[in-house]
Protein backbone atom coordinates (compact mmCIF):
# COMPACT_ATOMS: atom_id res chain seq x y z
CA UNK A 1 0.00 0.00 0.00
CA UNK A 2 2.77 2.45 0.94
CA UNK A 3 4.63 1.81 -2.33
CA UNK A 4 1.38 2.34 -4.26
CA UNK A 5 1.03 5.76 -2.62
CA UNK A 6 4.61 6.58 -3.62
CA UNK A 7 3.97 5.42 -7.19
CA UNK A 8 0.79 7.51 -7.13
CA UNK A 9 2.88 10.57 -6.23
CA UNK A 10 5.09 9.93 -9.25
CA UNK A 11 2.03 9.38 -11.46
CA UNK A 12 0.48 12.68 -10.29
CA UNK A 13 3.41 14.56 -11.83
CA UNK A 14 1.97 14.04 -15.32
CA UNK A 15 -1.43 15.67 -14.66
CA UNK A 16 0.32 18.33 -12.55
CA UNK A 17 2.52 19.33 -15.50
CA UNK A 18 -0.37 19.10 -17.97
CA UNK A 19 -2.63 21.33 -15.85
CA UNK A 20 0.21 23.75 -15.06
CA UNK A 21 0.86 24.22 -18.79
CA UNK A 22 -2.82 24.55 -19.68
CA UNK A 23 -3.71 28.04 -20.86
CA UNK A 24 -6.74 28.69 -18.64
CA UNK A 25 -7.58 30.97 -15.75
CA UNK A 26 -8.03 27.95 -13.44
CA UNK A 27 -4.78 26.14 -14.26
CA UNK A 28 -2.68 27.26 -11.28
CA UNK A 29 -5.47 26.57 -8.80
CA UNK A 30 -5.84 23.04 -10.17
CA UNK A 31 -2.05 22.57 -10.36
CA UNK A 32 -1.79 23.57 -6.69
CA UNK A 33 -4.48 21.05 -5.68
CA UNK A 34 -2.72 18.24 -7.56
CA UNK A 35 0.63 19.28 -6.06
CA UNK A 36 -0.88 19.42 -2.55
CA UNK A 37 -2.39 15.94 -2.92
CA UNK A 38 0.92 14.57 -4.24
CA UNK A 39 2.81 16.26 -1.39
CA UNK A 40 0.43 14.79 1.19
CA UNK A 41 1.20 11.30 -0.09
CA UNK A 42 4.81 11.87 1.04
CA UNK A 43 3.60 12.01 4.63
CA UNK A 44 0.97 9.33 4.11
CA UNK A 45 3.19 6.68 2.50
CA UNK A 46 5.71 6.84 5.34
CA UNK A 47 2.97 6.66 7.94
CA UNK A 48 1.31 3.70 6.22
CA UNK A 49 4.64 1.90 5.79
CA UNK A 50 5.46 2.20 9.50
CA UNK A 51 1.91 1.43 10.70
CA UNK A 52 1.57 -1.67 8.51
CA UNK A 53 5.18 -2.84 8.77
CA UNK A 54 5.69 -2.32 5.04
CA UNK A 55 9.11 -0.69 5.28
CA UNK A 56 11.07 -2.05 2.31
CA UNK A 57 14.18 -1.41 0.25
CA UNK A 58 11.96 -0.58 -2.72
CA UNK A 59 10.02 1.98 -0.70
CA UNK A 60 13.22 3.45 0.71
CA UNK A 61 14.48 3.96 -2.86
CA UNK A 62 11.20 5.11 -4.43
CA UNK A 63 10.12 7.62 -1.77
CA UNK A 64 13.01 10.08 -2.10
CA UNK A 65 12.95 9.64 -5.89
CA UNK A 66 9.27 10.58 -5.96
CA UNK A 67 9.99 13.66 -3.84
CA UNK A 68 12.85 14.75 -6.08
CA UNK A 69 10.80 14.31 -9.26
CA UNK A 70 7.80 16.22 -7.90
CA UNK A 71 9.87 19.08 -6.49
CA UNK A 72 12.07 19.38 -9.60
CA UNK A 73 9.01 19.42 -11.87
CA UNK A 74 7.35 22.15 -9.82
CA UNK A 75 10.46 24.33 -9.55
CA UNK A 76 11.35 24.03 -13.24
CA UNK A 77 7.79 24.92 -14.26
CA UNK A 78 7.75 27.86 -11.84
CA UNK A 79 10.97 29.13 -13.45
CA UNK A 80 9.39 28.65 -16.87
CA UNK A 81 6.47 30.93 -16.06
CA UNK A 82 8.64 33.52 -14.30
CA UNK A 83 7.41 33.03 -10.73
CA UNK A 84 10.97 32.02 -9.91
CA UNK A 85 13.39 34.40 -11.59
CA UNK A 86 16.64 36.23 -10.92
CA UNK A 87 18.46 34.92 -7.86
CA UNK A 88 15.65 32.40 -7.34
CA UNK A 89 17.11 30.47 -10.27
CA UNK A 90 20.27 29.96 -8.20
CA UNK A 91 18.14 28.54 -5.39
CA UNK A 92 16.57 26.07 -7.83
CA UNK A 93 20.00 25.07 -9.15
CA UNK A 94 21.27 24.47 -5.62
CA UNK A 95 18.24 22.31 -4.84
CA UNK A 96 18.39 20.23 -8.02
CA UNK A 97 22.19 19.86 -8.03
CA UNK A 98 22.19 18.78 -4.38
CA UNK A 99 19.67 16.06 -5.17
CA UNK A 100 21.91 14.68 -7.94
CA UNK A 101 24.96 14.93 -5.67
CA UNK A 102 23.34 13.05 -2.79
CA UNK A 103 21.96 10.37 -5.13
CA UNK A 104 25.46 9.84 -6.52
CA UNK A 105 26.98 9.76 -3.05
CA UNK A 106 24.41 7.19 -1.93
CA UNK A 107 25.33 5.04 -4.93
CA UNK A 108 29.07 5.33 -4.20
CA UNK A 109 28.61 4.57 -0.51
CA UNK A 110 26.32 1.61 -1.21
CA UNK A 111 29.10 0.03 -3.29
CA UNK A 112 31.08 -0.22 -0.04
CA UNK A 113 28.24 -2.07 1.68
CA UNK A 114 27.31 0.93 3.83
CA UNK A 115 24.49 3.44 3.57
CA UNK A 116 23.89 7.14 4.06
CA UNK A 117 20.88 7.12 6.35
CA UNK A 118 18.27 9.81 5.97
CA UNK A 119 18.64 12.43 8.67
CA UNK A 120 15.78 14.19 10.39
CA UNK A 121 17.10 17.50 9.02
CA UNK A 122 16.87 16.04 5.50
CA UNK A 123 13.21 15.19 6.17
CA UNK A 124 12.67 18.82 7.22
CA UNK A 125 14.47 19.88 4.04
CA UNK A 126 12.02 17.90 1.92
CA UNK A 127 9.10 19.39 3.82
CA UNK A 128 10.50 22.91 3.33
CA UNK A 129 10.95 22.26 -0.40
CA UNK A 130 7.37 20.99 -0.75
CA UNK A 131 5.98 23.93 1.24
CA UNK A 132 8.06 26.44 -0.77
CA UNK A 133 6.89 25.01 -4.09
CA UNK A 134 3.30 24.96 -2.86
CA UNK A 135 3.47 28.58 -1.68
CA UNK A 136 5.00 29.62 -5.01
CA UNK A 137 2.16 27.85 -6.83
CA UNK A 138 -0.31 29.78 -4.68
CA UNK A 139 1.43 33.07 -5.61
CA UNK A 140 1.66 32.27 -9.33
CA UNK A 141 -0.50 34.13 -11.86
CA UNK A 142 -4.00 32.57 -11.65
CA UNK A 143 -3.06 31.06 -8.28
CA UNK A 144 -5.18 31.09 -5.16
CA UNK A 145 -3.19 33.96 -3.60
CA UNK A 146 -2.26 37.27 -5.17
CA UNK A 147 1.27 38.18 -6.17
CA UNK A 148 1.74 40.08 -2.88
CA UNK A 149 2.12 36.62 -1.36
CA UNK A 150 5.21 35.95 -3.47
CA UNK A 151 7.83 37.45 -1.07
CA UNK A 152 6.75 35.01 1.65
CA UNK A 153 6.86 32.15 -0.86
CA UNK A 154 10.31 33.24 -2.05
CA UNK A 155 11.50 33.42 1.55
CA UNK A 156 10.42 29.83 2.02
CA UNK A 157 12.29 28.88 -1.15
CA UNK A 158 15.46 30.35 0.34
CA UNK A 159 14.86 28.60 3.66
CA UNK A 160 14.50 25.33 1.73
CA UNK A 161 17.67 26.17 -0.19
CA UNK A 162 19.69 26.74 2.99
CA UNK A 163 18.45 23.42 4.43
CA UNK A 164 19.16 21.75 1.09
CA UNK A 165 22.73 23.06 0.98
CA UNK A 166 23.34 22.22 4.63
CA UNK A 167 22.08 18.64 4.35
CA UNK A 168 23.97 18.16 1.08
CA UNK A 169 27.21 19.25 2.74
CA UNK A 170 26.49 16.97 5.69
CA UNK A 171 25.93 13.97 3.40
CA UNK A 172 29.05 14.83 1.37
CA UNK A 173 31.20 14.90 4.53
CA UNK A 174 29.73 11.61 5.78
CA UNK A 175 30.21 9.97 2.38
CA UNK A 176 33.79 11.18 2.10
CA UNK A 177 34.56 9.73 5.53
CA UNK A 178 33.03 6.35 4.59
CA UNK A 179 34.73 6.25 1.20
CA UNK A 180 38.14 7.22 2.66
CA UNK A 181 37.81 4.54 5.31
CA UNK A 182 37.01 1.91 2.67
CA UNK A 183 39.96 3.02 0.51
CA UNK A 184 42.39 2.58 3.41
Amino acid sequence: MANLLTLGRIALIVPFVFVFLTNADWNMKAAFVIFAVASFTDFLDGWVARARGEVSALGAALDPLADKLLIAAALILLMRNGVIAGLGVIAVLIIILREFLVSGLREAVSSTGETLTVTSLAKWKTTAQLVAAGLLLLAAPNGLADEGFRPLASGFLWLATVLTFWTGADYALKAAKILRRKDS
